[in-house]
């Protein structure tokens, strides 16, 4: 497991050795529903994980038909371990996971990359009722129910983390474990932009998919990368908001009011039960030092409120550890879930 480390990435950024041309060079193509931009985008693992994209057909209650959902699938199912489910940000994507992806499932993981509802690259042509915390909790639980079908670790990055934080307490049979990443779990949702009437709302969308835009929010999210690296990135993060639909399901989730999760923190902290010996629900928190985003103070603040989780912090690292550090996250999610795994062994042969 601990040989996929051993990958490396194109940036100075990240440490490693030398990219396998396997995992390096483009298949055969890009799904055709994706926006024709993705041919600009030069990043050789966003490229390979755009290529495994697929929709899946989602039927929830609030839309008439099944929404044709975007994720990324493991090669392969497993039975004998629980899966490794990867969500992302705020208006971003499963190409968040370029990096981390393939370094999961090199360590042995059932790996699935999912795209929170309004975000990513399902397809939602028809105008949806919402895409509201309800709706997006809803649509992910649907697609759990329909094709992961296990307890799973769920692992959410800055948004993503109040994402999982509210599926989780909503849906505790369907979560195994969390990890939380860089976490925006203290933010009381989007604030007075739920007040905005919806022409200024529409005008914010506008601002929020330009390129100067993403390019100054990627020099705040990362560490001393290259002009070329964050115009390449730019293009990545905001290939979604290409879609028409793009700019309803932003506004729609920006006036909803959004995530508020600070209450449900604590939720987490129920009880699970390995046989005659019970064991808390377990939470990993990573962290990047250099965080200009949210500051690692609220990570202290986080681990405090789950007494019980393990807090991981990573040097010279910014907001997205699994897009700057991809090595040092899949290393602590392997010793995390190892870890778990050795103690519930211990627990049910102390029987």
């Amino acid at each position: 497991m601990m040989g996929a480390l051993s990958l490396a990435y194109p940036f100075s950024r990240v440490t490693a050795t030398k990219v396998s041309e396997a995992q390096a060079k483009p298949n055969n193509g890009f799904p055709s529903f994706l926006p024709k931009q993705v041919h600009t985008i030069k990043d050789p693992f966003a490229r390979n994980l755009a290529m495994r994209i697929h929709r899946l057909p989602v039927s929830v209650k609030f839309s008439e038909n099944p929404i044709m959902s975007s994720c990324v699938k493991p090669l392969m199912i497993q039975n004998k371990a629980n899966p490794v489910v990867l969500l992302h940000g705020f208006d971003s994507s499963c190409l968040e996971w370029r990096y981390t992806f393939p370094l999961l499932e090199e360590a042995g993981f059932e790996t699935w990359a999912f795209d929170i509802l309004g975000w990513g690259f399902s397809d939602l042509a028809e105008k949806l009722t919402s895409c509201d915390v309800v709706s997006k909790r809803e649509h992910f639980y649907e697609f759990w129910k329909s094709y992961i079908k296990r307890p799973m670790i769920l692992v959410g990055p800055s948004l993503g983390s109040a994402v999982a934080i509210d599926f989780a307490v909503n849906y505790p049979e369907a979560v195994e474990k969390l990890v939380l990443i860089d976490a925006s779990v203290y933010t009381e949702g989007t604030g007075n932009l739920a007040t905005l009437p919806r022409l200024i709302a529409y005008a914010g969308a506008y601002v929020l998919k330009s390129v100067p835009l993403r390019l100054y929010a990627n020099y705040l999210t990362f560490n001393d990368i290259s002009f070329s690296t964050s115009l390449d990135w730019t293009n990545i993060g905001r290939l979604h908001c290409l879609f028409p639909w793009w700019e309803d399901a932003t506004v729609d989730f920006m006036i909803s009011g959004g995530y508020n999760v600070v209450s449900q923190i604590r939720k987490v902290f129920s009880l699970q039960y390995y046989k005659f010996v019970n064991v808390k629900q377990k939470t990993l928190i990573i962290w990047g030092e250099n965080d200009r985003i949210i500051s690692n103070k609220l990570a202290v603040q986080l681990h405090c409120e789950l007494s019980d989780a393990i807090i991981r912090q990573i040097p010279d690292c910014g907001h997205l550890p699994h897009v700057e550090r991809p090595a040092s996250v899949v290393k602590f999610i392997i010793e995390f879930v190892q870890r778990e795994t050795k103690l519930v062994n211990q627990c049910v042969s102390a029987e």
